[in-house]
């Protein structure tokens, strides 16, 4: 079984696959045996949220690592990651409705009173499009709209650390709280998004050859006698 598994899947397919199901799994059980926090609602709420946003980054991490590493099975794996963080997203979406016992006039108080939820809630609204036009066909179909469409991300994302940053308890500015989190995944995000400026993205496509050339010219080069 474990031969046929490995014949139909790569690695990076089964690691993926079995990261994204495995939170779930790990959530649920501590769920089922009380092993969550004294709130477990609010622990799956931001658990799931955290997980959306780490698939979300390393969705965005496929085509700088391409690019540098010239590993283009990379580029094959940002729809399972990004639909992946979809999924975690929805929970996230859903859980919190359930926090707020499905009272909506609440819901929608708490919503206008905590701008950070509504700016989560923008990101996730326009994570719909991009989840729903991943599949072949859509891409097929939308033909050029469909990259304009998917560099949404570049705006969601940026969108979804705010929200992120801002529902901790803490300063940012003064680097206080628990902002350490969310501060790393902004560094992370912000190099990301700087690898793939056009000239910095040519560069660091050009780079391997640049190593390479010059590790050949060191090579080459002729000793010299004391």
């Amino acid at each position: 079984m474990l031969k046929k598994i490995f014949s139909r899947y790569t690695p990076l397919q089964i690691a993926i696959h079995i990261y994204a199901w495995s939170v779930l799994v790990i959530l649920v059980f501590k769920l089922i045996t009380g092993d969550l926090s004294a709130n477990p609602i609010q622990e799956l709420e931001q658990r799931t949220g955290r997980h959306a946003i780490t698939l979300l980054i390393l969705s965005l991490a496929c085509t700088p690592l391409n690019t540098l590493f010239r590993w283009t099975e990379l580029l094959k794996r940002r729809r399972a990651l990004g639909l992946y963080a979809f999924m975690y997203a929805t929970l996230h979406i859903i859980i919190f409705m359930f926090d707020y016992g499905l009272a909506w006039s609440f819901i929608v108080q708490n919503i206008i009173e905590k701008p950070y939820i509504l700016v989560g809630l923008a990101g996730f609204l326009l994570l719909i499009p991009l989840a729903a036009s991943s599949f072949d066909i859509w891409k097929k179909r939308l033909g050029k709209r469909w990259k304009r469409i998917h560099q949404t991300i570049y705006f969601i994302v940026p969108l979804l650390l705010l929200h992120y940053a801002w529902g901790k308890k803490g300063d940012f500015f003064a680097l206080q709280g628990e902002i350490i989190r969310p501060l790393i995944y902004t560094v992370i995000a912000v190099i990301l998004l700087v690898m793939r400026i056009p000239p910095i993205r040519r560069f660091l496509a050009s780079l391997p050859s640049r190593i390479l050339l010059l590790a050949r010219k060191r090579g080459t080069q002729p000793e010299t006698t004391a």
